[in-house]
């Protein structure tokens, strides 16, 4: 799906002062994961939260210079604030807590009236600032190179070994695990691990040495050329930022993104890249520019037909190829990972049966086909995705779009489809009220979050106290609405009554 550019530099150089491969690290681990990408990455970050360290190989030199993604949604903010990473992902994010015009279509920026278009938009205030269905925020856009080093140090911190120059070779499983060959910068090893995740990518060799299908319309559009670029864009931006700049000149007509909105940027083209071309779009012919690194890439829509084979694990793209539009890919991928890990983590204890793992495809295939789906449905017309208020709305009705939210944080386990039985496919927090199988609803408890009382064990919430000992913690809320509550270990309602609690409890955390 990625391919460098011969006159362009690579887009691995890192700037890292540290050294880029873990290259002393045991022969034996409890997961492996082939893949050092953002979904990876995030694999052994939540692993360790659960006490297990994994080993992650990847066969780049090191985390990736060039920005891809830069939309993360709520629930992916939930996740890295769970595991104390919220504050370092903002830290590193690109400040857009002022004014912006989200995505705007003109001929060339320099041709664009940023006030007046400014000026025509309905008023909105970003959803992150709003929203009051998550603790979690994000002060703008996290492009996927920052939001990796902040992976990587966290993952490293946490036990986890990080090999890159290390290519998975091959894979055999076996009743007891899984037997991996890799080549590194000390040659060819033999690896044992009892479980192995396959984060490696969109063309995943693991999931085709599995003999995993895919289904779905596959490359869409033409092959497009993502070219990261340094200018000083301010004598035409001036006090407006945007997040896209849809650019219709028929000389460069493309998609100019805002990496970090003063003098990062990527330009989306069909044509072949060149200073110039990227000038034509700007419209300033004179415009001093650099370009840094250019990614070759194609659109695709695939989801792999199961998410398991035995003891190997598909997350990510490996799992799901999701369009960009709807910034639904990588936000699915991270909450692949995270279902994932605390079920791996019971399992290898002995704490739950290990058929608690053939939850992990019924769970998380429906909500990779629901993020396809609606990218798809986003791609015929971007007001349904861009746009705002009861026109927006209306046009999602009539295509059978669910709103953003929804997908990034409102689906539900349990169902045939990710959004069965769901009260609204636009309000959000009408679909976060304490059924099972949805997250738990987030209500502040002091200056806490309930969604910050989820341990790495079962819990329960409830607005009265419970009779005798579940066996888990419990968190009694006073005006807690929900009723009586056992929440997973990943935040997601197990069961909801006010009867049967302790049979809930012991089923449940058996995983049978």
């Amino acid at each position: 799906m990625t391919s460098g550019h011969p006159l362009w530099p690579s887009s691995y150089a890192c700037g890292y002062s540290v050294p880029m491969t873990d290259t002393v690290f045991p022969e034996v681990h409890d997961v492996l994961v082939a893949g050092g990408g953002s979904v990876g990455l995030s694999a052994a970050v939540f692993l360790a939260r659960h006490g297990v360290r994994a080993l992650v190989v990847e066969r780049e030199s090191g985390p990736r210079a060039h920005p891809r993604a830069t939309g993360m949604g709520p629930r992916t903010m939930e996740l890295l604030r769970e595991v104390g990473l919220e504050q370092a992902v903002n830290e590193v994010a690109v400040d857009m807590t002022g004014a912006t015009l989200g995505k705007i279509t003109v001929d060339t920026l320099a041709g664009a009236d940023l006030a007046t278009l400014a000026a025509d938009l309905p008023a909105r205030t970003r959803a992150f600032d709003t929203m009051t269905y998550s603790p979690a925020r994000l002060r703008g856009v996290c492009p996927q190179n920052r939001l990796d080093r902040v992976l990587l140090d966290a993952a490293r911190e946490r036990g986890a070994h990080v090999a890159y120059d290390t290519e998975l070779l091959s894979v055999e499983q076996d009743a007891d695990g899984v037997t991996a060959v890799v080549s590194g910068p000390g040659g060819p090893r033999t690896l044992r691990a009892r479980y192995l995740i396959a984060a490696d990518g969109v063309r995943s060799k693991v999931r085709e040495r599995l003999g995993i299908g895919v289904t779905g319309p596959g490359p869409l559009g033409p092959e497009l050329h993502n070219v990261m670029f340094h200018a000083d864009l301010g004598h035409l931006t001036g006090e407006y930022g945007f997040a896209l700049a849809e650019i219709t000149t028929p000389e460069a007509p493309g998609m100019i993104m805002a990496i970090d909105g003063k003098s990062e940027w990527v330009f989306h083209t069909a044509q072949e890249p060149h200073p110039d071309l990227v000038r034509t779009a700007i419209g300033d012919l004179g415009l001093e520019l650099e370009i840094v690194s250019v990614l070759g890439w194609r659109a695709r829509g695939q989801v792999a037909d199961r998410f398991s084979r035995g003891r190997v694990f598909l997350v990510g793209d490996a799992a799901h190829a999701v369009p960009p539009t709807g910034a639904f890919g990588l936000n699915t991928g991270v909450a692949d990972a995270h279902n994932l890990a605390w079920k791996l983590a019971r399992v290898l204890s002995g704490r739950s049966d290990p058929a608690l793992l053939d939850t992990y495809t019924a769970e998380r295939r429906p909500v990779a086909q629901l993020a396809l789906e609606q990218s798809l449905l986003r791609m015929r017309d971007l007001r349904m995705h861009f746009g705002h208020g009861p026109e927006a709305a209306r046009l999602r009705a009539e295509a059978g779009a669910v709103n953003a939210p929804i997908v990034h944080v409102g689906y539900r386990y349990g169902g045939a489809s990710a959004v069965e039985g769901l009260p609204s496919t636009e309000d959000v927090t009408l679909c976060l009220d304490g059924s099972p199988g949805s997250r738990l609803p987030h209500v502040w408890v002091g200056e806490r979050s309930s969604l910050d009382l989820v341990g790495t064990d079962f819990s329960v919430f409830t607005g009265t106290p419970v009779d005798g000992d579940p066996g888990v913690p419990v968190h009694v809320i006073d005006g807690w609405p929900y009723g009586t509550v056992l929440v997973r270990p990943d935040g997601f309602v197990a069961w909801r009554g006010e009867e049967g609690l302790a049979e809930a409890v012991r089923t449940c955390t058996a995983g049978a």
